[in-house]
C-alpha cells in the first residue's frame, strides 16, 4: 500500500500541477468596492488611506459568512491588517506580518455558525461566532469534533476520541503548541481546554499538514488568540460542577496577559450532575470491586479537578512577536471505604488517584520585508499518573506511576512567493522519556522501567492556487530519524481541491504518518480500572513505530444553504500492538504485533434556514485487525469498530435564544462470548471467535439551550441547560466476563452515562 499510495500522491501532484498552470483568472472585484457592501451587510465602518488599497482586486465573498470570518479572509486575500478599533470601526493599514495559510472556507456554517471547512479538508471553528450544539453548553474543542463525521467515542469519554476507527492515543493534540498527553478532567469526560480564550481550533482527520508529526490518526490543535486588545475583556461563569474565569488584561500597546482558570466543587458539594458521572466513572472500577463481596459501611469520596492557563504577550515590533504559554491541568481523587469483611471485622481501605500535566511554550517569530517569515518555538510537556491502593483485607500496599516528559524544539522558514504559493520548511526535535513504575507488598515487588526516543524531522510544503483559484493543491513531506530504532521514516502528505462547477466540489486527501509512543494496558485493574492505559514508548522490539497511511476522496455539492457531501476513505495503520487495543477476552494476557484496516464512508446532508440549521450524518465503515499470532483466521473485528453510526441534530437560534437537539445512534461494539461448555479442569475462560458477536445498538437524545441578555453597559450574561441522555436510555458500552471466587463465569456490563442535567450562569465584561 506505501508504493500504491506514493504512485498516487505523485499522480494527483502532476495534474494538479498542470491545471495550476492552465487555468484562467475568473472576475474579480475591486477591494473598495468589496469594503462597502461590507459595511452595509454587518453595519460596520473601514477606516484606510486610499493608496493602501489601491490596486487591489479580490474575489466576492460568501455572504454568509460572520464578521469574524470576513475579517480573516480579507487579510488572506490581501495581506492588510485589519485592526478592529471598535465594534463599529476597522482600521485598514499597509502590514509586513505575512498571512502563512492560504486555504480558503470552502463551506461555511458547517453543521451550525462558526464551523467551517477548508479547502485542505480541515474543519475549523470560529468560537467567538460559534452558535451552539446539542447537549453542550460551551464551544468545546473535543466535544465539537465528535459531532463531526467519522468521528465519535465509543466509551462516552470526551477525550478518548476516535477519528476513523483509531484509538484516542493515536491522535495529536497540541494546545498553543504543546504536545498534550491528558485532554480530560473527571478521568475522560470533561474536557481539560477552556474554550473562553480559545481562537483558533482546527481538526485534520486526514491530508495533515507536514508541519505536524508522531500522531498516525487525527490532528488537534489549539490556540488563543495572539491579538492584543486595547481594553480589558473578563468573564466569569458556573455550570454544575465547576467555577471558571478568564481575562485579557493589555500592559501597554504593546504587551498583554491573557488568563483562564477552572476548579471543580465537587469536593465541597455534590450534585446531581457529579452523582451521574462519579456512577458513570466508578461504578465498575476496582474501587467498587469489595462491594462485591463485603457489607460498606461508610463511603468517602474527595474528588476536585482544575486547569490554569496564562499568555503573555509581546509585540517586539510591528515585524516581530515573542509569546509565552503555561498550563496546569489537575485530577485527584481520595477514596476510602469502611466495611465489614467475611468475618465481621472492619476493615478500611484508603485509595488515592492523582492526574497532573505541565506544559509550557515559548515562540520569536519574525517577518521580512520580501515575504519570508521566521519562527522558533520551545516547548515542555510533563503528564503524572500516580495510584496507591492500601488494602488491609489483603495487607497488601501498592503504588503506581506513568510518567511522560517531552522537550521540543521547531524552526520554521516560510516564503510567500505571490498571492497563490507559499513554501515553507523547517526542523523540529523530540525529546520524549516515559517512566512506568510500580511497588508492592506481600508479595514485595518493584519494578521501574524508563525509556527515551529522541527524534530529528525535517519538513517542507508547497501551497498553490490556480490563477483562477478554482484549483487548490498543498503538497509536502516530512523526514524523520528515530535515534533509538535508527529508522528513517518519509511521509509524503497532500490536499487537493478542485472547484468543478459553482456548486459542486471534487477533494482528494492523503498522508503517510508515523507514531513512536503508544499507550498500553498491562491489567485491566491498574490504576484502579479508571486509567488502566499506561504510556509507553517504542523500543524496536515487542513495542515497534506505528505507520499509517490514509486516502480519501470527497465530492461536495453547496447551494442555497444546503450541503450534500459525501467521502470515501482507507485507512491503514501498521506495527500495532495487541496490548495497545484493551483486549478482555482470550487475548488479554497475550502480545502480538498486527495491524488494523479501515475502510468507510462520512456523509453529511446540511441545510440551513434563517434561524434553523439541521442535520444528518452517516458513517459507514469496516474496521478489522490482522494479528498474525492472536487469531487462526487472522483477521477479526476491531474493538473499535462501530459499523453504522448517525447523527440527526437542529440548532434553532431567535435573537438571544438558542436551543439544539440531537439524536445519535450506532451499531453495537463487537465483544467475545465464553463457549457454552467450559473444561472444567481449566481455570480461565475458555471464548468464542474473538470479537464475533455484537452489543445492543446505541440510542441516545441530548438538548441544550442558552440565553443571551445585557446587563449593564458593557456586561452581557448568558445562562444556559443542558440534558444529556434526555430519555435516560440505558445504554451498553462494554461488555467483558470474569470469573468469580468459585470459578463461575460473571458477565459485567459497562452501562453509559445516564440522565444528566447541567446548568450554566456567564457574565462578559
Amino acid at each position: 500500500m506505501n508504493k500504491l499510495l506514493l504512485k498516487v500522491v505523485l499522480y494527483f501532484f502532476i495534474i494538479s500541477s498542470s491545471n495550476l498552470a492552465f487555468t484562467q483568472d475568473e472576475e474579480k472585484l475591486p477591494l473598495v468596492q468589496i469594503l462597502e457592501q461590507i459595511e452595509k451587510q454587518y453595519n460596520v465602518k473601514f477606516s484606510y488611506e486610499t493608496k493602501t488599497i489601491r490596486g487591489i482586486s479580490i474575489s466576492p465573498l460568501y455572504p454568509e459568512l460572520s464578521f469574524s470570518q470576513v475579517l480573516i479572509h480579507l487579510k488572506t486575500a490581501t495581506q492588510l491588517d485589519f485592526k478592529i478599533l471598535s465594534k463599529r470601526f476597522i482600521a485598514i493599514t499597509q502590514t509586513q506580518k505575512l498571512i502563512q495559510r492560504l486555504e480558503e472556507v470552502v463551506v461555511i456554517n458547517y453543521l451550525t455558525k462558526g464551523i467551517y471547512k477548508t479547502n485542505n479538508g480541515a474543519v475549523e471553528v470560529d468560537a467567538k461566532a460559534f452558535d451552539i450544539l446539542p447537549g453542550l453548553l460551551e464551544p468545546d474543542v473535543l466535544q465539537i469534533a465528535q459531532n463531526l463525521p467519522g468521528i465519535n467515542s465509543v466509551d462516552e469519554r470526551i477525550s478518548n476520541i476516535n477519528i476513523r476507527g483509531g484509538t484516542n492515543d493515536q491522535n495529536l493534540i497540541l494546545y498553543e503548541g504543546i504536545r498534550m498527553y491528558q485532554s480530560g478532567h473527571f478521568f475522560g469526560l470533561i474536557s481539560a481546554f477552556n474554550p473562553y480564550l480559545t481562537n483558533d481550533i482546527r481538526i485534520s482527520k486526514n491530508g495533515t499538514s507536514a508541519l505536524f508529526g508522531n500522531g498516525v490518526s487525527g490532528t488537534l490543535t489549539i490556540k488563543n488568540s495572539d491579538d492584543i486588545d486595547d481594553k480589558f475583556k473578563a468573564g466569569l461563569g458556573s455550570n454544575l460542577l465547576s467555577l471558571d474565569g478568564y481575562a485579557k488584561i493589555p500592559i501597554g500597546k504593546k504587551t498583554e496577559v491573557e488568563l483562564s482558570a477552572r476548579r471543580s466543587f465537587t469536593d465541597i458539594v455534590a450534585s446531581t450532575t457529579y452523582d451521574a458521572y462519579f456512577d458513570r466513572i466508578f461504578r465498575d472500577s476496582e474501587l467498587n470491586a469489595s462491594s462485591n463481596i463485603n457489607t460498606v459501611l461508610a463511603l468517602d469520596e474527595r474528588f476536585l479537578f482544575y486547569d490554569f492557563n496564562a499568555k503573555f504577550l509581546y509585540n517586539i515590533d510591528s515585524s516581530s512577536k515573542f509569546k509565552i504559554n503555561l498550563l496546569n491541568i489537575y485530577n485527584n481523587l481520595d477514596y476510602n471505604q469502611i466495611f465489614t469483611n467475611t468475618d465481621n471485622n472492619f476493615q478500611e481501605t484508603r485509595s488515592a488517584l492523582n492526574q497532573v500535566s505541565y506544559g509550557a511554550s515559548t515562540n520569536y517569530s519574525k517577518v521580512f520585508k520580501d515575504g519570508l517569515y521566521t519562527s522558533a518555538e520551545a516547548y515542555y510537556s510533563r503528564y503524572n499518573l500516580n495510584a496507591k491502593n492500601n488494602d488491609i483485607t489483603n495487607q497488601q500496599l501498592l503504588n503506581q506511576e506513568n510518567k511522560v516528559e517531552d522537550y521540543g524544539l521547531r524552526l520554521d522558514i516560510s516564503k510567500t512567493i505571490d498571492n497563490s504559493t507559499v513554501v515553507r520548511g523547517g526542523y523540529q526535535f523530540n525529546e520524549v522519556g516515559v517512566t512506568n513504575f510500580e511497588d508492592v507488598s506481600n508479595p514485595n515487588f518493584t519494578s521501574l522501567l524508563k525509556e527515551i526516543v529522541r527524534t530529528h524531522a525535517v519538513f517542507g510544503e508547497t501551497e498553490r492556487y490556480s490563477k483562477s483559484r478554482n484549483t487548490y493543491i498543498r503538497f509536502g513531506a516530512r523526514i524523520s530519524y528515530f535515534e533509538k530504532q535508527k529508522e528513517l521514516v518519509m511521509e509524503p502528505r497532500f490536499a487537493f481541491n478542485q472547484k468543478i462547477t459553482d456548486h459542486f466540489r471534487l477533494e482528494i486527501l492523503g498522508e503517510l504518518k508515523s507514531q513512536s509512543i503508544t499507550q498500553i494496558i498491562d491489567l485491566q485493574q491498574d490504576f484502579f480500572g479508571i486509567e488502566k492505559r499506561r504510556w509507553q514508548l517504542a523500543n524496536g522490539e515487542s513495542v515497534p513505530l506505528i505507520r499509517s497511511q490514509q486516502i480519501s476522496l470527497g465530492l461536495s455539492y453547496n447551494h442555497n444553504k444546503l450541503l450534500v457531501s459525501l467521502e470515501g476513505y482507507y485507512k491503514n495503520v501498521n506495527d500495532i500492538t495487541a496490548q495497545s487495543q484493551g483486549f478482555q477476552n482470550q487475548f488479554q494476557f497475550i502480545n502480538d504485533i498486527g495491524s488494523y484496516t479501515v475502510t468507510g464512508l462520512d456523509f453529511l446532508i446540511n441545510k440551513r434556514f434563517n434561524r434553523l440549521s439541521t442535520w444528518l450524518s452517516y458513517t459507514l465503515s469496516d474496521n478489522n485487525y490482522n494479528f498474525d499470532n492472536l487469531n487462526d483466521e487472522n483477521s477479526f473485528p476491531n474493538t473499535l469498530d462501530l459499523t453504522h453510526v448517525a447523527n440527526a441534530s437542529f440548532t434553532y437560534n431567535v435573537n438571544d435564544f438558542k436551543v439544539g437537539l440531537a439524536i445519535n445512534w450506532h451499531s453495537g461494539r463487537p465483544y467475545t462470548r465464553p463457549l457454552e461448555l467450559q473444561n472444567l479442569n481449566n481455570s480461565s475462560i475458555e471464548y468464542t471467535k474473538p470479537n464475533s458477536s455484537r452489543l445492543p445498538d446505541y440510542v441516545r437524545a441530548d438538548l441544550s439551550a442558552s440565553y443571551s441578555f445585557k446587563v449593564s453597559k458593557g456586561v452581557q450574561a448568558e445562562i444556559g441547560t443542558s440534558v444529556w441522555n434526555i430519555f435516560n436510555q440505558t445504554n451498553i458500552i462494554n461488555r467483558f466476563y470474569t470469573l468469580d471466587t468459585e470459578e463461575n463465569i460473571i458477565e459485567i456490563d459497562n452501562r453509559s452515562l445516564k440522565f444528566i442535567p447541567n446548568f450554566s450562569f456567564r457574565l462578559n465584561f
